[in-house]
């Protein structure tokens, strides 16, 4: 189990007290972290990432048993969710407490809880002792960190505490649940699946008139490189588009290539959706640095193991979340 040394812990602790920012792992992927409840230490994230000012951040728990500080009221349907999943990497949308603060949620009444289960992730928590507001450590927009060395990349020295927990084991964002008014409402796809949720709560409604959430902007989780995604069949075809016209090219797939080319560079990700998540955003960085014209991206299945892969696709290439229950379309 990877653990945080005690000398470690204490530093982050102390940065968080005195109003500064720490980098943690979790489960999913990286965060940037300050005290939640401190408005003016939440501020700094918000100027470091430059994420705008009505973009909520989620505020993580070492315990539910903290709740009542950042929560008005627990509706049944998350209370039967945060039984079920917690901790882990599912995210409950819940009635905010009158006195969080509004930098917090975005300005709405609304505010996002996570307990995670990473080791580092509860050391930091519980030492701390109180609520951490955290989005994903890097650039507003730009691809999740899922390894120390990419929040290093991301900010430098900006971020003077990184507390190293090795490559993230599930590698994409928490699931998302709105529970406002006791109606579960999926905002964000994730290791938690549909099916997983429908099997603790009975039933899911449509998302309808639902809250702002994290990665709810229709081109986010993006590499610097344009990203487009391809049906299989075209693969070879967009690829030679480039490579004849002197051009280079990324490709992401889920097989070798049928012949290797000049100009490009290929990743065979496989066919294993977990193991495609948990490496989907390193292998979109080497893609990136690789400074191709354009990276392709074969279109994964659309079945329910995909959706959170076809979901952060298809805001990788701009063309917005879920298009159907799957994820994709």
């Amino acid at each position: 189990m990877v653990r945080a040394t005690q000398t470690e812990i204490e530093a982050a602790v102390a940065a968080l007290r005195g109003g500064g920012l720490v980098a943690f792992p979790t489960e999913t992927v990286y965060g940037l972290g300050a005290n939640a409840a401190d408005a003016g230490a939440v501020a700094k994230i918000f100027e470091l990432k430059g994420r705008p000012a009505d973009h909520p951040v989620i505020v993580h728990l070492d315990h539910p048993r903290y709740l009542h500080r950042w929560v008005r009221d627990m509706p049944e349907v998350a209370q039967r969710l945060a039984a079920r999943f917690w901790p882990g990497p599912l995210t409950l949308i819940l009635p905010k407490a009158e006195e969080v603060n509004a930098v917090v949620t975005g300005g709405q009444e609304s505010i996002g809880i996570r307990v995670p289960s990473h080791p580092i992730a509860q050391q930091l928590l519980t030492a701390f002792g109180g609520g951490i507001a955290a989005p994903s450590a890097n650039r507003y927009g730009h691809l999740s960190p899922t390894r120390a060395e990419h929040v290093r990349e991301e900010f430098g020295d900006a971020v003077s505490i990184v507390l190293d927990g090795g490559a993230s084991q599930i590698g994409l964002e928490s699931t998302i649940v709105s529970c406002l008014g006791n109606e579960a409402r999926l905002l964000r796809p994730g290791h938690v699946t549909r099916s997983q949720l429908v099997a603790a709560i009975g039933e899911l409604i449509e998302a309808g008139d639902a809250p702002r959430a994290p990665g709810d902007r229709s081109l986010h989780y993006a590499p610097l490189t344009p990203l487009e995604i391809v049906v299989a069949e075209e693969l070879e075809a967009r690829v030679a588009e480039y490579v004849d016209r002197g051009a280079k090219v990324s490709v992401l797939a889920m097989r070798p290539p049928l012949q290797t080319r000049p100009q490009m560079t290929w990743i065979n990700a496989g066919k294993r959706p977990e193991s495609y998540g948990r490496h989907l955003y390193n292998h979109l960085r080497v893609l990136d640095r690789a400074a191709g014209a354009k990276i392709l991206v074969q279109a994964p299945p659309l079945d329910e193991r995909w959706a959170a892969v076809n979901d952060r696709l298809r805001r990788a290439s701009g063309l917005g979340g879920r298009a159907n229950e799957s994820g994709a379309g």
